[in-house]
């Protein structure tokens, strides 16, 4: 049964983030919203999942980065959701650029149309009463305000602005104005919200109709708008992929929604609701909502931990992990990455990510399993002038036509069957046999069968980098 009966409610899914707070397990080439870092699917996933059912919401708009557009596509192709289209930002611009986007797309459609605005990365555990805040902001949404959700606080939390909630506005029940928006305080500032009981959590989540935002942008911020609009008009579509233009929209400042109108606008209304929301901003906050055993601790992959309290221990690539002794800490293993942090401090793990990207390093950017719109591939070893990789290649994909000119490649198949082409020449290569490609040959790897092909690659050569490539042909506009 629909919940929001002739309405058109389009939710607009922002998942342009990098999660720089979960590292070492989410990578600025793969967030946390792309990770199944609650549940069994990923963030992203579940978002979508909310928007679905027969509840009335149109097909989503997802607004993300070029960088993660097959990941974003293929997920939503695993979950079966059907967007509406997927916009691509040229470079990230905040919040408020990103929601003009997917306003101008829905507008064009349906003036009227009225936007359901939601991170890609948060939890909401009450998903019916999520539901019935969105239907209780349509309405004032089509009157012209603009609607965000104040979340029930459950503690003087510093991570998060607050929303000072006015008075229930006349004939809407359930919806007050916003007397205003406080940044985020300190921990004596956030008890005296807190213990006031007139603020909330301001949780990133919005209502309104596409035209109206529109309208408020350009009267408090014209420079975002006006970047927006010509991006916009000169956009070019791809499948699914709508691109902004690059130039216009490289042009709007970098703000959020909050300061760039929410905090000027006087149709600015909240919904105060308690529906066991997270936005996941840190380990900490994952330990807070996950499942914990009886000494406290919230524990996945191979962990032992003895006489040790309170703390979140994540093992991936079946390391063991064990602690002794410890309390109150974050422990998270991968492949490439340890991080050890006290929980209290989960938030500055973001300055472990400042630190490696001014040593250069790649450990913020790239997971040890790298995903490519074909398919997949992982550093197993490496050394002076080799390494190697476990390759995966989706059914029906193949890489791009390409050569290097400093290394040579050794392909043995594990399993499934590959078609190599090699200065022009085509070759079957089956399971248990290995082809050679020598440095500066024109190369491609298909494969054509209806099961992943699983295959060991073995490169030789004084420089390995991936940047020592040159495509000459392309399914995926990466020449």
């Amino acid at each position: 049964m629909s919940l929001l009966k002739s309405t058109r409610v389009v939710p607009v899914i922002l998942s342009g983030g990098s999660g720089t707070r979960l590292w070492p397990a989410s990578r600025s080439l793969h967030p946390k919203q792309l990770l199944p870092i609650v549940g069994e699917i990923s963030m992203l996933q579940a978002t979508t999942a909310r928007f679905g059912g027969d509840f009335g919401f149109a097909p989503p708009i997802i607004v993300g980065g070029e960088d993660h557009r097959f990941l974003i596509s293929d997920q939503l192709g695993e979950s079966g959701c059907a967007p509406a289209a997927i916009i691509l930002e040229p470079q990230g611009r905040n919040t408020a650029a990103a929601i003009a986007l997917a306003a101008h797309l829905a507008a064009a459609s349906d003036p009227d149309a009225i936007l359901v605005v939601a991170p890609s990365d948060h939890v909401i555990s009450d998903e019916a009463g999520f539901r019935a805040a969105i239907a209780a902001a349509v309405g004032p949404a089509q009157q012209g305000y603009l609607v965000t959700f104040g979340i029930k606080p459950d503690g003087p939390e510093t991570g998060y602005g607050y929303i000072e909630i006015g008075d229930e506005l006349p004939g809407l029940a359930g919806v007050h104005a916003v007397s205003r928006f406080v940044e985020k305080p300190d921990v004596a500032q956030a008890q005296v919200l807190v213990e006031g009981g007139r603020h909330a959590w301001n949780a990133g989540i919005f209502v309104f109709g596409a035209a109206a935002y529109l309208a408020e942008l350009a009267r408090h911020d014209s420079d975002i708008a006006a970047a927006c609009d010509a991006a916009m008009a000169a956009a070019t579509t791809d499948r699914l992929f709508t691109r902004p233009a690059a130039a216009p929209f490289l042009a709007s400042p970098n703000i959020s929604v909050d300061y760039a109108v929410m905090e000027h606008t006087d149709r600015a209304a909240v919904v105060p609701v308690d529906i066991g929301w997270s936005d996941v901003g840190s380990w900490n906050a994952l330990w807070a909502i996950a499942a914990r055993d009886t000494n406290g601790n919230a524990v996945q992959g191979e962990v032992v931990a003895i006489d040790s309290h309170n703390c979140l221990v994540r093992s991936d690539d079946g390391i063991a992990v064990a602690l002794v002794g410890v309390d109150d800490m974050v422990v998270v293993s991968t492949r490439d990455s340890v991080l050890v942090v006290p929980r209290c401090k989960s938030q500055d793990v973001k300055r472990i990510v400042d630190e490696l990207k001014a040593r250069n390093s790649t450990r913020h950017t790239l997971q040890s399993v790298v995903h490519r719109p074909w398919g997949t591939y992982q550093t197993t070893d490496q050394g002076e002038r080799f390494q190697t990789k476990r390759i995966v290649v989706k059914p029906g994909e193949q890489l791009s036509l390409q050569l290097h000119y400093h290394r040579s490649e050794h392909w043995i198949v594990v399993s499934g069957t590959a078609v190599v082409t090699i200065d022009g020449v085509e070759k079957i290569v089956s399971e248990n046999q290995s082809v050679y490609i020598a440095a500066g040959s024109q190369h491609r790897l298909a494969n054509p069968g209806k099961l992943p092909l699983h295959l060991i690659e073995v490169q030789c050569g004084p420089y390995l980098g991936e940047d020592d490539i040159v495509r000459f042909e392309d399914n995926y506009a990466r020449v």
